[in-house]
């Protein structure tokens, strides 16, 4: 459990500004509607639903929209019909990148990633080709002022998590695919909803990169996560603070 990781580059979505809201809610809104339609619309007989509307809090996505998605997954069997698809592929440096999808239409999707990463210098690749260098996890994140380090730290452990990491944005704690539902559910228990619970690709190792490609990446990322059809984007690089000063610059 113990030990820090190099964790904090793993998801990069950006997307929280009010200029992006609108691109949010409708990747919000698509994950509702599969899951409502391909499960129960109740969220407690359905973890993937109760993940969904979640992220629709994280988001601050108003009640009725979330209800109103749920309705639409459960009630229309025909239509709203979205796919998972997950894309993998190699940016510049050799960086690892996922794409996750949920899409009505794959014959659009597809050239639109494989452009994206052609342009970033990057290359799409087979399923498989990248997500070895990445552990599927169940990833939850609460404030600071939760529970102590100590008490956060116990109470994971307990609950079945692999790791638990406390600093100055949070508790992140991580477990295993299997254990991910026991553990939140544990944890809710003590120190009520989490800010965050989902399943995330979390790779193994870190390649730093210098200025020039981090650029290169972030503009890629940008370019993908605008895109309805992609729900989240993750990848291996780690940028220096060095690198991260001259960004800000």
């Amino acid at each position: 459990m113990a030990g820090h990781s190099q964790f904090k580059n793993i998801m990069v979505r950006k997307g929280r500004q009010d200029a992006k809201r609108a691109k949010v809610f409708t990747k919000v809104t698509r994950e509702i509607i599969s899951a409502a339609k391909t499960g129960m619309p109740d969220p407690a007989a359905n973890p993937r639903l109760r993940s969904a509307i979640q992220w629709a809090r994280e988001e601050n996505m108003p009640r009725d929209r979330i209800d109103a998605a749920i309705k639409r997954g459960a009630g229309d069997k025909s239509g709203d019909t979205f796919e998972a698809i997950r894309y993998e592929g190699y940016g510049p440096a050799g960086v690892a990148v996922i794409v996750q999808t949920l899409t009505d239409n794959k014959n659009r999707t597809a050239p639109e990633v494989r452009s994206a990463f052609a342009k970033a210098n990057g290359a799409l690749g087979e399923t498989g080709s990248v997500s070895f260098m990445f552990d599927f996890v169940g990833l939850l994140h609460y404030k600071l002022a939760a529970a102590t380090e100590e008490k956060m730290f116990e109470a994971a452990l307990d609950a079945g998590a692999s790791n638990c990491e406390t600093d100055a944005n949070g508790h992140s704690i991580t477990c295993a695919q299997e254990d991910f539902g026991a553990v939140r559910d544990a944890l809710e228990k003590k120190f009520g909803v989490a800010d965050s619970a989902k399943l995330v690709w979390q790779p193994k190792n870190t390649v730093p990169v210098n200025e020039e490609n981090a650029r290169i990446l972030l503009k890629l990322i940008d370019t993908l996560e605008d895109n309805d059809d992609v729900q989240e984007v993750y990848s291996n690089f780690e940028i220096p603070e060095s690198v991260l000063a001259s960004l800000d610059a």
